[in-house]
């Protein structure tokens, strides 16, 4: 099962392409995500819509991309093609990854026009609406060209294969894609496949500090949220030795010694996550030679960095922090400690 996700400034034309490619690649359909927000409009409270602006800043919104492109392609099998644009990298990777987690290929497109025959187009769009609404989408194209321009210079063009259709038809463009996508030159994104867990999971986690006694986090792509170095521990395997081994794929650091528990912590269930329990352990003070030699391998980590324990609090989830909170404490103390939902308990 692939994805094709034709990815572009609003007004790049992405939709119009996306269906003539339905013609070009073979049992091929067409999926909109925006369908899906505006279905949101009617199932979630006005306040929440009003809270978060635009629709794909919704949690929901990403999850049920996501979903019903897999249920489609369950349907029907095939290529899906999804014209949709995604300026933010962090949404990238958390609906690529929940693809990747249902072995869905994702080949990623980027439709790229010069900048001055973008706004030509978008002057020249017409939507099916109050002249109005009309103004409103051309000057919401025009408001995100800036937020194009600094994902195209951060990580968009180095993650998608572009194709200039200054000079093309959206014909042309499809037949460009079709092609690139045929003969494989369009890749499938390399992005980590951390399927989805069905029952609670037991996960383990590395503390790593620096010289200035800062601790590690780590970005990863698949998921949103800074984390801590580690990961879902496999069965027959210990989990100290799981910390170690995903501290080692995860940042290159290898440990010599077993760390020492710090934390565990019974996460509850929040559907649709199951919980599980979160052990914490202490990996030592990596000197600055050992600190220099972090890696970030690309599939999984997007960014690292030492932080305080404050810096930590505008970085980490809620309940991560409070793990970490009193992870320190054990640590200063010199005593593990049991949590429930981040709370000591006993």
């Amino acid at each position: 099962m692939t994805v094709v996700w034709i990815n572009g400034a609003f007004g790049a034309g992405k939709t119009t392409t996306a269906r003539e490619l339905i013609e070009l690649i073979p049992n091929s359909t067409i999926f909109d995500p925006e369908v899906v927000g505006a279905a949101l409009a009617h199932l979630l409270p006005p306040k929440r819509l009003a809270e978060a602006g635009d629709f794909q800043d919704l949690p929901i919104w990403r999850r049920l991309v996501v979903d019903t492109a897999a249920a489609m392609l369950a349907e029907l099998g095939g290529t899906l093609v999804i014209p949709m644009t995604l300026l933010r990298q962090e949404y990238r990777d958390e609906i690529f990854g929940g693809l990747a987690a249902r072995r869905i290929e994702v080949r990623h497109i980027l439709l790229a026009p010069a900048e001055t025959i973008l706004r030509e187009r978008i002057a020249a769009r017409e939507t099916p609406d109050t002249a109005d609404g009309e103004l409103r989408v051309r000057q919401w194209s025009y408001d995100h060209i800036a937020p194009y321009r600094s994902a195209l210079a951060s990580w968009l063009t180095a993650d998608a294969h572009p194709v200039d259709t200054s000079a093309l038809t959206p014909y042309e463009a499809a037949a460009r894609i079709a092609e690139a996508v045929g003969t494989g030159a369009v890749p499938a994104c390399d992005i980590v496949q951390t399927p989805e867990p069905t029952a609670e999971t037991l996960a383990a986690g590395v503390l790593l500090f620096d010289e200035r006694d800062r601790v590690l986090l780590v970005d990863p792509t698949y998921k949103p949220g800074w984390e801590f170095p580690g990961g879902v521990v496999e069965p027959g395997e210990a989990p100290a030795r799981a910390g170690m081994r995903e501290v080692a794929e995860e940042t290159g650091i290898h440990l010599d010694d077993v760390p020492a528990l710090l934390v565990v912590d019974w996460e509850p269930p929040v559907p649709p996550g199951y919980g599980g329990l979160r052990l914490l352990f202490d990996g030592g003070r990596l000197d600055a030679a050992q600190a220099r030699r972090v890696l970030l391998p690309g599939p999984e980590l997007r960014d690292w960095r030492f932080v305080s324990e404050d810096e930590a609090a505008g970085l980490l989830p809620p309940i991560r922090y409070e793990r970490l909170r009193w992870a320190l404490r054990a640590r200063e103390r010199g005593a593990a400690l049991y949590l429930e939902a981040g709370t000591p308990v006993g």
